[in-house]
């Protein structure tokens, strides 16, 4: 086989790839970096491809091999799983050592033409099955991924992780009760299809008005009683509708502690969940330009988990790179 042959055939798998890596890494970035180093590895081994199973799944076990050499780094975190809720009077830097959960563009999930397009589904992508599976053991997590999530069958998986029918059976046994005990007790409340529901972009569109007239007690009334609220790479964290008003508060009032200028909001999909993208225009400046992405957890009509993420590369989320003043 030709190497451009070759390019052209593992290409079509590439978006499937990522997403997978993605699910065994937690990280959006290792992930590009994966899909590339199983491109590599599939080039050095090509004569090995004897064709008894698919050229795609001869490519999902080098692929997922390069990922349990990957998991020996730390497993990726959010700020509540390392320290109890906390409001800092004094400033606190942000943690750049540490290995954060990364969030994952939905305009790189909508992908129709894909061999696993009805895999990614959104209960299977969300931040709170990431940071889930992230408790699992490497192969664990593997396992639990062909079996529950691409619906592969266990003869299947086990040559995609390189063990046997019985040791794949034994693992996903061990693996789905750790999974229940780290996903939140009403899950099923809030994942209940693949886009966010009219009701989620009626309570954004109340969030985005809220922050733009400078109302925290507004935004405060759209969470729960005991709303979650993270920032990474700050360590810290929020919980509970009397701090998020407090934060909201030091964000919004010009003489707040946090206040940085006026805001502006896009709605964006980020990992398959309710997400707007921020736009901050300083004091004196004329235009909004990129400051992070806020992704929700929404249960009964109200939020119950905000995710802050400090991203600014918005024209990989398809969105524009400023907005004007109005």
């Amino acid at each position: 086989m030709t190497e451009e042959a070759f390019t052209e055939q593992v290409e079509r798998h590439r978006h499937e790839l990522r997403v997978h890596c993605y699910r065994m890494l937690g990280s959006f970035d290792e992930a590009e970096d994966m899909v590339q180093e199983t491109f590599l590895r599939a080039w050095r081994r090509r004569t090995d491809f004897e064709g008894r199973s698919s050229f795609r799944a001869w490519l999902y076990r080098i692929a997922t091999n390069a990922c349990i050499d990957e998991t020996r780094r730390p497993q990726r975190v959010l700020p509540h799983q390392l320290e109890p809720a906390s409001f800092p009077t004094t400033a606190v830097p942000a943690r750049e050592d540490l290995p954060w959960l990364q969030p994952f563009p939905d305009v790189l999930l909508d992908r129709a033409e894909e061999p696993d397009a009805e895999a990614v589904r959104r209960e299977t992508i969300e931040l709170a099955f990431l940071i889930a599976i992230q408790h699992l053991p490497a192969r664990q997590r593997a396992v639990l991924i062909f079996r529950d999530v691409l619906g592969w069958s266990a003869k299947e998986t086990a040559e995609a992780t390189d063990l046997t029918v019985a040791a794949v059976n034994s693992a996903l046994q061990r693996a789905r009760p750790v999974l229940r005990e780290q996903l939140p007790e009403r899950r099923m409340e809030w994942a209940p299809s693949q886009d966010p529901s009219t009701a989620e972009k009626l309570l954004l569109a109340k969030y985005m008005e809220a922050w733009e007239r400078a109302d925290p007690a507004a935004i405060a009334a759209l969470m729960h009683e005991d709303v979650r609220i993270t920032m990474p790479p700050w360590p810290f964290w929020f919980q509970g509708r009397a701090d998020a008003h407090r934060i909201m508060a030091a964000n919004l009032e010009p003489t707040g502690m946090a206040y940085r200028g006026h805001w502006q909001f896009l709605p964006v999909g980020i990992n398959r969940q309710p997400a707007l993208a921020g736009y901050l225009r300083k004091p004196g400046d004329t235009l909004y330009l990129p400051f992070g992405v806020d992704v929700f957890r929404v249960e009964n009509g109200l939020i119950a988990e905000m995710t802050a993420f400090e991203i600014t590369d918005f024209p990989r989320l398809g969105l524009p790179d400023h907005l004007a003043s109005a």
